[in-house]
């Protein structure tokens, strides 16, 4: 489509020239109809480009049904907006260029304006927040990560002009404290995913606001704020029943009693992601399992103390899991293995399972894992007992499965004669 509108666009452009009129052929052929549509296929640029062609088509590439979404991640510079017919745009992406007066005018004429992408934005202050608190009320999504400047006065400011926040995202801004979480939830009630995964200040009090207040929360990233505890997470569990997605990567303070409070007070739990808490247990996880029917995706990277039984479970409990990550998990072995190929799971829904650094894996594994047909992708990166004979086995019965395995180059016999070595391991690896 955007090939022919180009030509169209050529050939309305040749014949402006010589008529200056907008009785042109291809406006008379195609109805205004047909070319609001092409239209909306097109990028801002050649929206822009075809603005410029004559009047009919400038009211159709500036119609409001064209604006809803804008997208200026390539733009390396400042952008005129202050003419434009912006009041209709719902979704704005921006990149890292964009300065304070210039967001000032986009809040102040996309007033309508439901979901803005300023990840990565580095010159987004507080200032920023109190433009949107007082021009965009209407403001549901908000991606915020990587804007290092942000502070608790930005959280403030948007309590108070945006009641209407469903999602936040201020990953990575370093200097939110439990006092911005405060006031943020007790204005929006309604968030329902919020990643602060990087917030390295945030402690247990913060998290007690959130399991107090927001009741509708189905997603929430923690990765790596690791001075939070079973405690704040509890109150998170008993207060948030419909969570269905959460991330707490990193936090190695937390153990079994975040399992069980999830078992207990989360059954619709979907996602769950628990890398390098190395204190959890196959107790924990026997409650998780028997209790979250609905796990999809479970990453246990270095849960270092679960053996087989945390397998075992998941293959009796888990019908609709899809991706398990078991990475460095040393304890396990083929018996954990064959459980979760013989569950219900297996045939139908697993599609990935990572294994790297798990020496006590054999091709016996591969063997069990034979009949999930809808397996994808297999990590055996460091599995040291697994053989090239055992994955070609595999790919008899899965040609299209993905295998990412390391074999270590065999190290060349001596030199014979005396002649110096031509190729050192390194090489031979290469």
């Amino acid at each position: 489509v955007t090939k022919d509108i180009w030509y169209c666009n050529q050939f309305q452009f040749k014949v402006s020239m010589f008529t200056n009129s907008d009785e042109a052929v291809i406006n008379k052929k195609l109805p205004k109809e047909l070319l609001l549509r092409i239209f909306s296929f097109l990028d801002v640029v050649t929206l822009c480009r075809c603005a410029q062609v004559s009047r009919s088509w400038n009211v159709l590439a500036l119609d409001g049904s064209n604006w809803q979404r804008i997208d200026l991640f390539d733009f390396q510079r400042d952008i005129e907006v202050e003419n434009c017919r912006m009041t209709d745009i719902t979704d704005i992406s921006v990149s890292f260029f964009l300065s304070l007066s210039l967001f000032r005018t986009f809040s102040q004429n996309c007033r309508n304006i439901e979901v803005l992408n300023l990840n990565g934005c580095t010159k987004i202050t507080d200032s920023t927040c109190n433009s949107l608190s007082k021009f965009c009320p209407k403001l549901k999504h908000l991606d915020l990560a990587s804007c290092t400047s942000i502070t608790n006065l930005s959280l403030k400011a948007l309590s108070e002009g945006c009641p209407l926040l469903e999602q936040l995202n201020i990953s990575w801004c370093d200097q939110v404290t439990k006092d911005g979480i405060q006031a943020l939830v007790r204005s929006c009630p309604g968030l329902k995913c919020l990643f602060l995964k990087g917030c390295t200040q945030l402690e247990d009090e913060a998290l007690k606001h959130i399991g107090a207040h927001c009741p509708e929360l189905v997603t929430l990233n923690l990765q790596t704020c690791s001075q939070i505890t079973d405690e704040g997470l509890i109150t998170i569990c008993r207060g948030c029943h419909r969570l269905q997605s959460l991330c707490v990567s990193g936090c190695g303070n937390i153990t079994d009693a975040i399992l069980h409070a999830l078992g207990q007070n989360c059954p619709r739990l979907r996602i769950l992601e628990v890398a390098r808490c190395s204190q959890l247990t196959d107790v924990g996880f026997t409650t998780l399992a028997r209790n979250c029917h609905e796990l999809e995706k479970m990453d246990l990277e270095e849960c270092v103390q679960i053996t087989d039984g945390t397998l075992i479970q998941l293959s009796i409990h888990c019908p609709r899991l899809q991706v398990l990550s078991l990475s460095h998990c040393e304890l396990i072995t083929d018996d954990g293995i064959r459980h979760l190929g013989s569950g219900p799971c297996a045939h139908d829904r697993l599609e990935v399972i990572e294994l790297d650094n798990c020496p006590l894996i054999t091709d016996a594994s591969l063997e069990h894992l034979k009949s999930c047909h809808s397996l994808d992708r297999i990590e055996l990166y460091d599995c040291q007992q697994i053989t090239r004979a055992g994955i070609k086995r595999l790919r008899t019965h899965l040609p299209n499965i993905k295998v990412h395995a390391y074999f270590a180059p065999v190290t060349p016999p001596p030199s014979v004669g005396g002649s110096r070595q031509r190729f050192c391991r390194c090489c031979v690896l290469l």
